[in-house]
């Protein structure tokens, strides 16, 4: 039997979702698909995820041709490559991942007459990054690009929601609901087993509260809210509070002196860790992790919070209200609302009974709802039922 061609084309391969997602759809759809994976390369400040790759056993085509940030010149070079493996390659469907490989590779596949087109939104710049005539730019291009797929993949029901209702990208019969899955079983183990020993290496005495924000060190992800809150609560509780800072980025200058700062009045309680590969087994030794962001697609280092039994606390952003249980698993807490931030951070601190209970319900909530096998399953359908209308 003939298998199914898949190209799935990838932004770039740096951490976060849109590397799993890539990566587990290419390995997990089943015997029945092919599927070749290209990428470009990480942005200056980000650290490469082709580790997930490898241990996974997929191998990408790298294309250092698809950078970041739009340039007539890399973009031109970039779309050309696309065309010669769409040629060479002769697949069935192109799917798309994140905005450049998303313009990019959907153009190059309509100009190589490939039979299926589709495109997932994993976040969106439509708020919170650019100004009025920027942002009203790239929606008209996201529109024109939405005409020329065969479906939308929004990686939550609160995403779909902006997409279809707030931004008009697309109408809501094209725009198909399918979250983000991953290999979760690693971080709830790690929790059991790791624990102590990591708690060790980050001298962590027994009775200190470890609290951590992962992520891209960047003006979207609101760090300065992090520490307002941060320099509140050291000032308020009486327990033995810990902060651990983890990514890097743009804003790493800025932050180190913010850290600093807080260091000097607070008897050095903030660590900055720079990018670290195992976070499952850093995870392991935290007590709660924090987002703070003002735009998110599906923020992973949530999900794999709740998967290693750590309590979240997260700004009401993108489709946090869609991973996160209000008041089970963790608090979501409306953006720049530092009073309710410092309040709900205050209480995870000072109940140990509370942060147990949240504990147990993350794994019990995440372990199915976004497991890889759910992803594949999912998407396997929307590929066939699309390949079943083209026919």
């Amino acid at each position: 039997m003939k298998k199914i061609k898949i190209l799935r084309i990838i932004n770039r391969f740096n951490i976060g979702g849109p590397t799993y997602n890539a990566t587990f759809l290419t390995k997990f759809l089943g015997d029945e698909y092919e599927t070749k994976l290209v990428g470009g390369l990480p942005d200056v400040g980000e650290s490469d995820s082709l580790y997930i790759l490898e241990k996974y056993d997929v191998e990408p085509i790298l294309m250092e041709e698809m950078v970041r940030l739009p340039s007539v010149s890399s973009d031109r070079k970039a779309y050309l490559k696309l065309k010669e493996i769409i040629k060479e390659y002769q697949p069935d469907i192109v799917h798309t991942h994140a905005s450049k490989a998303g313009a990019l590779g959907r153009k190059a596949a309509r100009a190589c007459n490939v039979p299926i087109v589709i495109h997932t939104f994993h976040g969106h710049v439509f708020h919170s990054y650019f100004g009025k005539v920027k942002t009203n730019l790239f929606k008209a291009i996201e529109r024109n690009l939405a005409k020329k797929s065969d479906a939308i993949v929004a990686i939550s029901n609160i995403q779909k929601e902006e997409l279809v209702k707030t931004h008009k990208i697309c109408k809501a019969d094209k725009m198909h609901v399918i979250p983000l899955g991953f290999d979760l079983e690693p971080f709830h183990q790690k929790r059991i087993n790791s624990r102590t020993s990591e708690r060790e290496k980050w001298k962590l005495a027994e009775d200190e509260v470890a609290i951590a924000i992962v992520g891209r060190l960047a003006p979207v992800k609101n760090h300065s809210f992090f520490f307002d809150v941060i320099t509140e609560v050291l000032s308020k509780t009486t327990k033995s509070v810990k902060v651990f800072v983890v990514g890097d980025g743009a804003e790493r200058e800025k932050i180190v002196r913010r850290a600093k700062e807080i260091n000097k009045s607070h008897d050095n309680r903030i660590t900055l860790t720079s990018w670290i590969s195992d976070i499952g087994e850093f995870n392991s030794a935290m007590d709660i992790v924090c987002l703070t962001s003002n735009n998110e697609g599906t923020p992973v280092s949530l999900i794999e919070a709740q998967a290693g039994g750590i309590p979240v606390i997260s700004t009401d952003v993108g489709g946090v209200r869609d991973i996160v249980l209000n008041g089970d698993t963790g608090f979501v807490v409306a953006v720049n609302d530092q009073e309710s931030y410092v309040n709900c951070m205050l209480e995870l601190i000072e109940d140990e009974n509370k942060r147990e209970k949240m504990s147990q319900n993350g794994w019990t909530f995440v372990q199915d709802k976004f497991h890889y096998k759910t992803l594949a399953r999912n998407m396997d359908i929307l590929y066939k039922d699309l390949l079943e209308k083209k026919r």
